[in-house]
């Protein structure tokens, strides 16, 4: 099937879409419910993370399976894969890149592969807070 947008009315189209993953909004709710609280999808800090504390430097990133290539459960599409390979390639490079950016400035970056959520909420929940706290006991320790 040939899209009937241009090449540019396609991008511009994908580029306004702001969806958040139902699994997303159920890990941040959960973390809400446990008393975190935080911002979500700051757009002016880099990579738009999907949870941020900015007083204690820390960021979460819930990676979705298929855009950020999960090495257990990515199946790679079966057509037009020299596309696919190319991107899925390169939003694993901009992980990494965000990644050093906040560690260079001294952040906390805590990455959550989508399928942690599906196997235990709770768990990952609480692994997520014991990382926030970690983090927050540092911003209090005395220099």
């Amino acid at each position: 099937m040939t899209d009937r947008m241009t090449k540019e009315q396609r991008s511009k189209t994908m580029r306004a879409i702001r969806a958040q993953s139902k699994l997303e909004n159920l890990f941040s709710k959960a973390l809400w419910n446990r008393g975190l609280r935080f911002r979500k999808n700051v757009r002016n800090l880099r990579g738009t993370p999907d949870i941020s504390i900015q007083k204690y430097k820390v960021v979460i990133f819930v990676d979705s399976r298929f855009w950020h290539g999960c090495p257990i459960h990515f199946k790679r599409p079966k057509s037009n894969q020299e596309f696919w390979d190319a991107k899925i390639s390169r939003n694993r490079e901009r992980d990494k890149e965000v990644d050093a950016h906040y560690i260079e400035k001294g952040w906390h970056v805590l990455r959550i592969w989508e399928h942690e959520i599906r196997r235990n909420v709770d768990e990952t929940v609480d692994s997520a807070l014991e990382f926030v706290q970690a983090a927050m006991r540092e911003y209090r320790k005395p220099d």
